[in-house]
């Protein structure tokens, strides 16, 4: 009996590679998945916003009550039930992104947004980490002082320079975002306290109903499709992934988003990749990610 012992531990030893290799394919997998959902938030509102006749509060009162709707099914459907979670702060700072999100997107290309968006959030965050006595290497504030160059060449007055309204209202809700995922960070559960913010998010959705106005059937489902799918579904995805990842891990893969959101828009809104959004994306990506990596968690 002793004997037979360490031939199975052994077999065992050796069967746990072609698990790992399969996880790790998995993970990948739903990682891109996750972030084609977020990418997909900025190619249905610019659509709806420029083919519909919907207008941007609307959109927005949509998208949350379809996103509160829909995390909290997954809740009960997980849980069997639903407690007073996520904070009001949270619920704040969720429904600035999503309102000054839509807003922006009336007159700002969708690839653009996206970078200025997710370039936003990791800013904020690093700031805030550099607030609370975070230290950054020379390779990390070079990539701060790229990141920034890359903004200024992507907002610089010229023929393809963003609407600077719209510009600033997406910086806006790029903080609001990094704010969010700030005050989630220590959360055991971010799936439920997030369903917990969107729906303490749907009180203050009564702010944006003076600026609602028209709407139509196409410009409703998208903004059912936004909050149901590329943002409820896509956070679920999202945080079912993360014990995966590493800090850095997690911070990195969503750079992507500006690159899928730019590639998609020129094949399904026919937008340009101009020289200037070419330029800013390698600068403001790559000096991000220099931030980032250089954490060395």
């Amino acid at each position: 009996m002793d004997r037979d012992l360490p031939s199975r531990k052994t077999n065992d030893l050796n069967a746990e590679p072609l698990p790992k290799r399969r996880l790790t394919i998995q993970i990948g997998a739903l990682i891109l998945l996750a972030m084609t959902a977020f990418a997909a938030n900025s190619i249905i509102c610019r659509i709806a916003l420029t083919q519909t006749r919907i207008d941007p509060a609307s959109f927005t009162i949509i998208r949350i009550l379809a996103g509160a709707t829909t995390l909290t099914l997954i809740i009960l459907w997980r849980k069997r039930h639903f407690r007073n979670y996520g904070s009001w702060r949270g619920a704040a700072s969720l429904l600035i992104y999503a309102a000054a999100f839509s807003f922006s997107y009336v007159n700002l290309p969708a690839g653009t947004g996206a970078l200025l968006l997710f370039g936003s959030v990791q800013a904020t965050m690093v700031i805030a980490g550099l607030y609370h006595g975070e230290h950054l290497r020379t390779t990390q504030w070079a990539g701060l002082l790229l990141a920034f160059c890359g903004l200024v060449v992507l907002v610089a007055p010229g023929i393809h320079a963003p609407d600077p309204y719209s510009a600033i209202l997406m910086a806006v809700a790029g903080i609001a975002w990094g704010f969010y995922s700030l005050f989630g960070r220590k959360l055991g559960d971010p799936l439920t306290a997030t369903a917990g913010n969107f729906v303490k998010a749907t009180p203050f959705l009564l702010i944006l109903l003076p600026f609602a106005g028209s709407v139509d059937s196409k410009g409703i489902i998208l903004a059912l499709l936004s909050g149901s799918i590329s943002s409820g579904m896509g956070y679920a995805l999202w945080y079912s992934i993360l014990p995966n990842l590493k800090a850095a891990q997690a911070a990195s893969v969503q750079l992507s988003v500006p690159i899928i959101a730019s590639t998609a828009a020129i094949f399904v809104l026919g937008e340009n990749l101009t020289f200037n959004l070419a330029i800013a994306s390698v600068a403001i990506l790559g000096g991000i990610g220099f931030v980032i990596l250089g954490r060395g968690n």
